[in-house]
């Protein structure tokens, strides 16, 4: 209830959030689909900043700005299959080997037409197309069924592209993928640790680590610098560490396994955990936070930005910009 009064107050004070709020709201639902992507993204994050950050596509210079551009203009083909969860393992395998690869034990395209029996005691069911239809299961006798079915359709449902207009997304068929449950010794309580490596053409710059997830109340999220000491940026929408964790045993192969995968990319984040010493695989994103990051102090967005070089264009009318080779064909350059 302190959380709705607490709104309430807000929107009237500044009754221009509200309507950025209903905005956002709109265009993210089905009556938003009309929009081209262009527009859509230039609403977004007006939604998000206001008139305090102009977004400029012609020649965008913070983090967040060159994520957009990038939303629109750089899409293989080949972005699709490496955003698929369970696709992007055979990608992934192939890349750096399958000694990474978390185990599949199942791909459907229906809750109802799994068979929970046939699958052992412990395991992680999640959506192949989305961010956060993610059910850990721990004990199948404690399993709530019905509430894993409902956020599970739930997340089948979700139409993700057009939520941010983050192309990859687009062609994903949405499936649900069961993975062996995973868990590290040295951190039972807590779940895994990602490992989120920032990499600019194929170079790992730093990373965040994030634990326990499962609940954003409890869950924290820190920016380290590849010297393993915390950067001088944070994300403002989580609790950071009060201590930075344990460098893990294998960060010198993560960045090897990093620049393999980001090799050719502008931009892209690479995913990674480690489970009893070994390193896994997680995910590839290739927009953080939808290029919408809440970087804490604000001008850390600038700073990073200059990480980031884009595809080289003539600075002119943006719909004529030249894309290299390596942005129109379907693969990863060598």
């Amino acid at each position: 209830m302190s959380k709705i009064v607490s709104r309430i107050k807000r929107y009237a004070l500044h009754p221009m959030v509200l309507i950025r709020t209903m905005v956002a709201v709109l265009i993210d639902s089905r009556a938003g689909h009309v929009l081209l992507d262009k527009a859509y993204i230039k609403i977004k994050w007006w939604t998000r900043f206001g008139i305090s950050e102009k977004l400029d596509l012609a020649n965008p210079q913070g983090f967040n700005q060159k994520i957009q551009w990038l939303k629109l203009y750089d899409r293989r083909e080949v972005y699709t299959t490496m955003v698929d969860k369970y696709e992007v393992k055979k990608y992934v395998a192939d890349q750096i080997g399958k000694q990474y690869i978390v185990p599949t034990l199942g791909i459907f395209d229906t809750f109802d037409e799994i068979d929970f029996d046939s699958f052992p005691n412990q395991f992680v069911m999640k959506c192949t197309h989305d961010s956060g239809g993610l059910v850990i299961c721990r004990d199948k006798s404690k399993l709530d069924y019905e509430k894993a079915r409902t956020k599970i359709n739930k997340s089948l449902k979700c139409e993700y592209f057009y939520r941010g207009r983050e192309w990859p997304y687009k062609n994903v068929k949405p499936r649900i993928i069961i993975e062996k449950y995973m868990e590290d010794s040295h951190n039972e309580s807590k779940g895994l640790r990602d490992y989120k490596f920032y990499c600019f053409d194929g170079e790992p710059k730093f990373l965040y680590i994030s634990e326990g997830l499962e609940d954003h109340s409890t869950a924290s999220i820190s920016f380290v610098k590849l010297d393993w000491n915390f950067a001088p940026f944070k994300r403002s929408d989580y609790r950071a560490f009060d201590e930075l964790p344990t460098k893990p045993e294998g960060f010198d192969e993560m960045l090897v396994v990093c620049r393999k995968l980001s090799r050719g990319i502008p931009f892209l984040r690479c995913d990674l955990y480690e489970v009893n010493g070994n390193i896994y695989f997680s995910e590839l994103t290739f927009s953080p936070c939808d290029g919408l990051m809440p970087f804490d102090p604000p001008e850390s967005n600038l700073e990073i930005g200059k990480l980031l070089q884009l595809p080289n264009h003539s600075g002119g009318d943006i719909t004529n910009i030249y894309l290299p080779a390596y942005c129109l064909g379907g693969g990863v350059a060598a």
